[in-house]
């Protein structure tokens, strides 16, 4: 029998970790939101204020739904105050060192041992952070897609330790509870989607680089040409480039095909800060208000 969940934590209210609790917020869920501090945690609340408000606007959410979930809604900058919780999702930065030290001290934190911990990860494998714990059974990847509220896929992704319990238990929070499509996946770099995308992605790169096409010719050749709702180097803006250099990485390091590893202009982009739309420019240019 699985475990129906009503209380959730998430490590981290970046972009994901932002989107990750508004549709628990959404789902009913009473949803506690830890950052590093509290600049951080006032971003993050406002990030998930103002996508709600853009929901009501867009008229896929009600005014009084909106205001429910924030309600359900709490910011916090300790880790302790997770320890009630019977899910927590870690979404911090796609660094294995400092995502490992967040799975030690939460499974030093939280009280129920069979509450689920799991990783929004798109590269560190699931073992690792599973092996950062005395509960790797309890661990497993919960991956979601940007923008989390619109984007309706899930990747379950399960290690070598993790329980079939553990393993339904997040199929029915994210199927049943928040609405969302599930796929499995084992745990490899990229899992399904990324292992798919970043090879693509870092073709249209490779393409740009060479100046056989434009960024803007190359995304409107899959745009039109393809009928891609967005083209690839939009797409990379979107992830971040940053994010996908470094599942590109991770790709690279564990099956060693040349079609993963990131060409210098990605790496180039990255040290210069052009990360794409976070930062206002990528591949392309963006107005960041």
């Amino acid at each position: 029998m699985t475990t129906s969940i009503q209380r959730v934590g998430v490590v981290g209210g970046g972009q994901m970790g932002a989107g990750i609790a508004e549709v628990c917020a959404r789902a009913g869920l009473d949803t506690v939101v830890c950052e590093a501090d509290a600049p951080a945690a006032r971003r993050a609340r406002e990030r998930i204020a103002d996508s709600l408000q853009h929901a009501v606007q867009r008229g896929k959410l009600g005014r009084s739904e909106a205001e429910s979930a924030q309600w359900r809604l709490a910011f916090t900058t300790r880790l302790t105050d997770l320890a009630d919780r019977q899910l927590v999702v870690e979404a911090v930065v796609e660094d294995p060192v400092v995502k490992a030290e967040v799975f030690t001290a939460l499974d030093k934190i939280v009280e129920d041992s069979e509450a689920v911990l799991a990783t929004n990860t798109s590269s560190v494998p699931v073992m690792r952070l599973g092996r950062a714990t005395n509960r790797a059974d309890r661990v497993l990847g919960l991956h979601f897609f940007n923008p989390v509220p619109v984007m309706p896929l899930v990747e379950i992704v399960t290690s070598l330790h993790t329980s079939a319990q553990t393993a339904a238990t997040a199929e029915e929070f994210a199927r049943l509870t928040l609405g969302k499509t599930v796929i499995r996946s084992k745990d490899r770099a990229g899992f399904v989607v990324n292992a798919l995308l970043i090879p693509y992605v870092l073709a249209a790169v490779r393409m740009a680089e060479s100046g056989f096409a434009s960024a803007a010719d190359v995304d409107a050749g899959m745009e039109l040409g393809c009928a891609h709702p967005m083209g690839p180097l939009k797409l990379a803006d979107l992830i971040g480039l940053d994010t996908v250099a470094s599942i590109a990485e991770s790709l690279y390091e564990e099956f060693k095909e040349p079609l993963y590893a990131p060409p210098p202009l990605l790496h180039r982009m990255v040290e210069a800060g052009l990360l794409g739309r976070k930062t206002g420019r990528g591949f392309h240019t963006y107005d960041r208000g």
